[in-house]
């Protein structure tokens, strides 16, 4: 069970949950009914199952060339395993990983359908770009706008659920937040990550075409973008958000996207950018984990104001 495990980055694609789990509770401003709660993340999860190992069966042929003579490139914490690409290491038959994914596919499928038909389309809308992202590796460093696409995806996925008619506006400011973090927190710093793999494989990354220094750039630039748009993220919200929450969210900001992302500027250090993808995949958590407790904490003091 790991090898499947690793082949969908099971541990990645947890964190990544919390993305569209936070933006249903912001645009919502409550918790939902834990029957929703229940299948929407059991629907998450065999989505993010199913793309991340999606992206490993496209890739394949890729991951062998840029890992067989240096073997995977080391300084994540986020994927740790050493069971990392098991097809490209021989671990997985790719019968196997077809059907491992597309299994947790057809059950996404399903689950969205129930949520919200709707959420079928950007489902597939999410596969196709994942198609896409694949055939451009050795085509351009453009495909970094593609990952961006593809990781909104959950996050509008998650707003359709608690609402099947949002406006427009604000469900674009969302998908900025996270298509902007996306690439300058996880995008970019994997390309550089993988900067020596990619270059023997052929692949078209900005750190190999535009080089180090304006990969820097684009990476601050990327998540500057990214903590802005997450400043305004609290107007839309029924749920009373103000400044303390503001605050607080732009201090996770600083100390999980902005400080290491500029470090690894002025360093141009190779194991910075891992611990930039590393510290940029608990961001999320930690906005997830701020507006539940700031909810529950807007339910007690309700209750005791209601008692008092």
């Amino acid at each position: 069970m790991s090898r499947y495990l690793a082949l969908s980055r099971t541990s990645h694609g947890l964190l990544d949950m919390a993305a569209p789990a936070f933006c249903a509770l912001l645009w919502l401003g409550d918790f939902p009914d834990w029957k929703i709660v229940a299948f929407s993340m059991l629907t998450a999860f065999a989505a993010y199952t199913a793309i991340y190992a999606l992206n490993d069966l496209l890739g394949i042929k890729c991951d062998k060339e840029k890992f067989t003579a240096e073997g995977i490139s080391g300084g994540y914490a986020v994927e740790a395993s050493v069971q990392r690409h098991p097809l490209a290491q021989g671990l997985l038959g790719v019968r196997c990983g077809l059907l491992w994914a597309g299994a947790w596919f057809i059950l996404a499928l399903i689950g969205s359908f129930i949520l919200n038909p709707v959420i079928v389309i950007v489902l597939l809308i999410a596969a196709g770009l994942e198609v896409l992202y694949c055939q451009l590796q050795n085509v351009t460093y453009w495909r970094t706008l593609v990952s961006g696409l593809v990781k909104t995806s959950g996050p509008i996925a998650a707003v359709l659920v608690v609402d099947h008619h949002p406006s427009p506006g604000p469900l674009l400011l969302v998908a900025a937040w996270v298509f902007f973090w996306e690439i300058g927190g996880q995008n970019v710093p994997s390309d550089w990550n993988y900067t020596d793999q990619d270059r023997r494989a052929g692949g078209k990354t900005i750190p190999i075409q535009l080089g180090m220094e304006a990969a820097g750039r684009i990476i601050l630039a990327a998540l500057a973008l990214s903590v802005i748009a997450s400043g305004f993220l609290p107007t839309i919200s029924p749920a009373p958000l103000g400044i303390v929450y503001v605050v607080i969210s732009l201090l996770a900001a600083y100390l999980l996207l902005l400080r290491p992302a500029y470090r690894l500027y002025r360093s141009k250090a190779g194991p910075l950018a891992a611990r930039l993808f590393d510290r940029a995949s608990y961001y999320p958590v930690s906005h997830f984990v701020l507006i539940s407790g700031w909810l529950a904490l807007n339910k007690l003091l309700g209750l005791a104001a209601s008692r008092g």
